[in-house]
């Protein structure tokens, strides 16, 4: 990496913002993230909107604009992206919105933005959105207009967070959270990738003001819990603002994890005779990992600062090839959500003729689950008519070059081979991948050898798009981030 060292202020200087927003819902609302609802009864802390904006002003050339937003929430939903640029083109009209990546970090404690088939007390989607759109908004706004001078630096931790929950058995078939104590198990399906992506921002005072930190496992520790939660992202923020200071911004991405998660599995599960988690909870120990991994590469990335980076930007919108389904598809999907229809019309009929059963969470639980399952087999059969009239499904993507590092978005659960895949192939020093972003909801993005599987996030109700799609997004035919991202070449000194 070619860096400049000596603090410089000119025109040609990064300047940089961050702010942040609560986002939590004032009141009441359904948290999705599991296939059933569930009422909140609070929250344990809070959700943010973390913003971080980036201009470059370089000498010849037009300014670079990047803003950066990620929400504790479980994905970037269309509905939500568009509602903030819109509230932008009007607050902040200087700042072209496309140049906006919001992403979501996958906490299953968060607003669904969707619908369970009961009617509930709450917070909707559209109330929702219009609550939460112009706290974003405003955060942008602040990060943009308190923009400084500042300097960037880039470095690769290492802590186990995420391990792959697909596990596969002697008969060919996988299953996601499959049992491993059995007979016919044969091995855990994919790869882990336990890198830590830091990306930290400096004053011209050298004071460390934020990161964003990267790395593949979704946030959902808590996951069948009734309260709005950020995950361990939380107890993440925390742990490091004790040890870097309580004005701390950290911004968190999920990178490519569609088949990761933070249990442990080929192994039998920590009993409460466990020291580690005896001492902490779960959530805790992935905190005190990750801040262990970037407190100790910090000092590392503080000897390399840069003032003048290279910034550039572009998105496109990708055409993939939808994922072909065929006549047993369909059936087969239709035959496995039928005994759920039925379940489900039953239920709303004993809902019927006794409305407060809605407040009862045993039987909310598995009213929203029959409907969940049901809805299943009818989004498989959209899928089959919409491909014969659109087969292709539209994504927005967006690559960013800052320095000797690169950042990839996409709006899929996408599987870990191909993060692995886009990293491999981009020329950067470093790059980060960012799922869940601007578009949704996208899907799993499965690999060849999953969907021969046959496990949850590899079949036709859990995709929109099927391998070939992903050896698109995967970087074999996508030209990576850094070829035409600015003019120098991005190869350069590895720390």
């Amino acid at each position: 990496m070619n860096s400049d060292n000596n603090v410089n202020t000119d025109l040609n200087s990064l300047k940089i913002g961050w702010a942040s927003s609560d986002i939590t819902p004032p009141k009441t609302a359904v948290i999705g993230g599991m296939p059933y609802a569930r009422l909140s009864t609070g929250a344990r802390d809070p959700l943010t909107a973390t913003v971080l904006a980036l201009e470059s002003s370089p000498a010849g050339r037009e300014p670079q604009q990047v803003i950066f937003v990620g929400c504790d929430l479980r994905s970037m939903r269309s509905v939500l992206r568009d509602a903030v640029r819109s509230h932008l083109s009007e607050s902040l009209p200087e700042v072209d919105p496309m140049c906006v990546m919001l992403n979501g970090t996958h906490t299953p404690n968060a607003p669904p933005l969707g619908t369970f088939g009961v009617e509930l007390e709450g917070m909707s989607e559209e109330e929702y959105v219009d609550f939460a759109a112009p706290r974003i908004a405003d955060a942008i706004d602040k990060a943009w207009r308190e923009r400084t001078p500042g300097g960037i630096g880039f470095g690769l931790g290492q802590a186990v967070v995420g391990r792959n929950r697909l596990i596969a058995y002697t008969n060919a078939s996988s299953k996601m959270y499959g049992k491993t104590n059995v007979e016919n198990f044969s091995h855990v399906e994919g790869y882990e990738d336990h890198s830590v992506n830091i990306l930290c921002t400096w004053n011209t005072e050298r004071k460390l003001t934020g990161m964003i930190i990267n790395l593949a496992a979704p946030s959902q520790v808590s996951r069948s819990s009734t309260f709005f939660s950020a995950d361990y992202w939380h107890d993440t923020r925390e742990a490091l603002r004790e040890v870097q200071g309580r004005d701390l911004y950290v911004l968190p991405q999920c990178s490519s994890a569609g088949d990761q998660d933070t249990n442990v599995y080929g192994t039998r599960p920590p009993t409460n005779g466990c020291s580690i988690w005896r001492a902490r909870t779960r959530r805790e120990e992935i905190a005190a990992r990750l801040t262990q991994a970037i407190t100790t590469i910090l000092p590392l990335i503080e000897k390399d600062i840069e003032w003048k980076p290279v910034l550039a930007h572009e998105n496109r919108t990708l055409q993939l090839p939808r994922r072909m389904l065929s006549e047993d598809d369909l059936e087969k999907s239709l035959a496995d959500a039928r005994p759920h229809q039925q379940t489900y019309e039953k239920m709303m009929e004993e809902l019927e003729k006794n409305p407060d059963l809605r407040n009862q969470p045993e039987w909310l639980k598995k009213a929203t689950t029959a409907f969940w399952k049901a809805r299943r087999g009818q989004r498989v059969q959209e899928k089959f008519e919409l491909q014969k009239t659109e087969p292709h499904f539209p994504i927005e993507v967006h690559a960013v070059r800052i320095g000797d590092t690169a950042l990839i978005t996409n709006p899929f659960e996408l599987f870990l081979d191909y993060g692995i895949r886009i990293k491999a192939r981009s020329p950067a020093v470093q790059t980060f991948t960012a799922q869940l972003a601007c578009d949704g909801p996208a899907g799993y993005l499965p690999t060849e050898r999953s969907v021969a599987g046959g496990a949850y996030g590899s079949v036709p109700a859990s995709t929109n798009i099927g391998p070939e799609g992903g050896e698109i997004t995967g970087g074999r035919h996508f030209e990576p981030a850094g070829r035409t991202l600015g003019q120098n070449n991005l190869k350069g000194k590895c720390k």
